[in-house]
């Protein structure tokens, strides 16, 4: 069976062609997607391939997709699909890289930074956030997924990153995927227990912010975390 390449389509309407000529950000996702796929099927060239997928996935639903989920769109195999995900990741993966040296020194500033990792995400994440003696960010950390507990390998987690990474202090994060951000009783034990120990070992956790899709608490600011 023959597959539909981009000879198919007229010249001046091929991605890589508009590329050149208008730039890569002035793209349609369905040309970007087409520049990645390359080929189509017999009777199905790129172009309408790539428009199937975005028709059955949005940009969002794309950002979690899975290979299986790839894949069962006809004209997507196992080596589309994995060039695919590798491009996705790659994305993701340079959205999260930031200057090393960021300096993110309150609550909002520190909320609004982290939407690029709990956007869209429909499970809790808890991530911690390194600083050095000048509140200067070195680096940021998914420590687990699931519900928030008090639960020692964690809390042990915590401080092993910032043992490696030189730390000074940390900011403790965790999504409400209800966009309630109202601390529950896990939460405020948790904090304690994350308090307490950031003292013990000397790198203090200075806040423990509850992210929400358009607000957050800070514990720090509710004056609930005194180093």
């Amino acid at each position: 069976m023959s597959k539909y390449t981009m000879k198919e389509i007229p010249l001046e309407e091929r991605p890589r062609e508009r590329c050149k000529e208008v730039g890569i950000e002035n793209l349609t996702n369905k040309e970007l997607l087409s520049i990645l796929l390359k080929t189509g099927l017999k009777n199905k060239n790129v172009s309408e391939l790539s428009l199937e997928l975005l028709k059955k996935y949005s940009l969002e639903e794309l950002k979690d997709i899975s290979l299986s989920e790839l894949m069962t769109i006809k004209g997507i195999g196992e080596v589309k699909a994995i060039e695919l995900l590798a491009s996705i990741e790659l994305g993701k993966r340079v959205l999260l890289s930031k200057n090393n040296k960021e300096k993110l020194d309150n609550p909002g500033a520190i909320w609004k930074d982290s939407q690029k990792i709990f956007y869209g995400k429909k499970q809790e994440l808890f991530v911690c956030y390194y600083f050095n003696t000048k509140q200067e960010l070195i680096s940021h950390k998914i420590i687990y997924m699931g519900t928030i507990n008090q639960s020692v390998t964690h809390t042990r987690e915590v401080f092993k990153e910032a043992y490696k990474l030189s730390a000074s202090s940390i900011v403790c994060l965790h999504n409400h995927p209800s966009n309630d951000v109202t601390p529950s009783k896990q939460d405020i034990t948790f904090t304690n227990a994350l308090v307490q120990t950031g003292k013990i070992q000397g790198i203090p956790v200075v806040d423990h912010i509850i992210v929400g899709n358009d607000k957050y608490y800070s514990f720090y600011e509710d004056n609930q975390i005194k180093n």
